[in-house]
């Protein structure tokens, strides 16, 4: 049976779950105010297997996030829509020492029997590194797995929005606000008037406690500023080149045809702030010129600064709202959105069908972070 479902942000996470619920038939409309995606300022790397974290729960996620790539490149392609937003290029992996190396090196053997999508792991040095990366300098050793990838998240949303359109959806660019209505359900107040529909879908991020605060709730979830710098070289370079992660901070994503994406920035104490920083951005740009020499000159062709969601134990959440009927909805993914960020978009997607989640909501649980204060 079709339903008439609103997708409040149109992110990654949002547009993920627009497209999947237009290709199975509903009604969607997508509402979006357009202004601070963390996925806009995501740098989107897609490499999450040798994290430290010991969340396993977190890691499970972020694991079959980065795996759910496939299967969403083939459902856009089978729809007709290809897109060179992703990218498998591999990564090259910087260190401050050889033990550092060695131990990355051992982490990604060990959960490679888990998770194939590793790939090949290596050391490289001297000429192999200079193969794998030619403009790289300054590096004596480096580790590479070949499983490492690339996405522009924004180019991404919006092959999925276009998509979820020409399926039928709608989009509407501008603010939303929630209301409680008498009889216990829940309406949209949109510019032309409240509307009603099946089941809503909260897709806001970092929105999310401005969303639900008027119906009661309070949300465990803070802004956290992030700018990325945008680089247009002229020497026109390899699209299938690694993406560079060093360690510490920013990481280095040359995407082909001379664009260079150095990022992203992680400012806890600016928030919501969606201005530039050169105070911020001049350090990065510096930095990654350590690594990448022929950037010093290079033409800044654009900042891009979001807002990413983050919890107070760094833990994102997923799942229906508690006390509002057919609501639901995701936050707190912080600078691993796009590795999870579709993979909870599809999710949410089954939810609002009355699907069970292919992955136990229980295990990322909305209700830890998102309280009603009127019980």
């Amino acid at each position: 049976m079709q339903k008439k479902i609103a997708v409040i942000g149109g992110g990654i996470v949002g547009a993920t779950a627009s497209y999947y619920l237009a290709r199975s038939g509903h009604s969607v409309s997508v509402f979006d105010s357009g202004n601070g995606q963390a996925t806009a300022a995501a740098a989107g790397i897609i490499c999450p297997w040798l994290s430290r974290r010991r969340n396993k729960k977190w890691y499970r996620l972020v694991s079959e996030g980065a795996a759910f790539y496939d299967k969403l490149l083939a459902d856009l392609a089978s729809d007709g829509l290809k897109t060179d937003a992703y990218a498998r290029s591999g990564a090259i992996i910087l260190g401050q020492s050889a033990d550092y190396i060695q131990e990355v090196h051992d982490r990604a053997l060990e959960r490679r029997e888990q998770a194939p999508l590793i790939g090949s792991v290596a050391i490289l040095k001297g000429s192999e590194l200079e193969k794998a990366f030619p403009p790289l300098a300054n590096v004596e050793q480096a580790l590479y797995v070949g499983g490492g990838a690339r996405v522009d998240g924004r180019e991404l949303t919006k092959t999925l929005l276009e998509a979820a359109i020409h399926l039928g959806g709608t989009l509407h660019k501008g603010n939303v606000s929630l209301t409680m209505d008498n009889d216990g359900t829940l309406s949209v107040l949109t510019p032309d008037g409240p509307q009603k529909f099946d089941a809503v879908i909260l897709a806001a991020g970092a929105w999310l406690p401005q969303l639900l605060r008027p119906l009661g709730y309070t949300v465990d979830v803070r802004g956290q500023k992030g700018q990325l710098i945008v680089l247009q070289t002229e020497a026109r370079d390899p699209q299938n080149y690694p993406v560079i992660m060093p360690q510490g901070e920013i990481d280095l994503l040359p995407f082909g045809n001379g664009k260079t994406v150095i990022g992203a920035s992680h400012e806890n104490d600016k928030g919501y702030d969606l201005q530039p920083d050169a105070s911020v951005t001049d350090p990065m740009l510096e930095q990654a010129c350590t690594w990448l020499p022929h950037l010093k000159d290079e033409a800044t062709t654009d900042i891009r600064v979001g807002t990413r969601a983050y919890t107070s134990d760094f833990s994102p959440f997923f799942g229906s709202v508690p006390g509002l009927q057919n609501c639901f909805a995701a936050s707190g993914l912080g600078s691993s959105g796009l590795t999870s960020g579709p993979l909870i978009g599809y999710l949410l997607a089954e939810l609002a069908q009355g699907k069970e989640s292919s992955l136990p909501t229980e295990d990322y649980p909305i209700t830890a972070y998102v309280k009603s204060t009127n019980r």
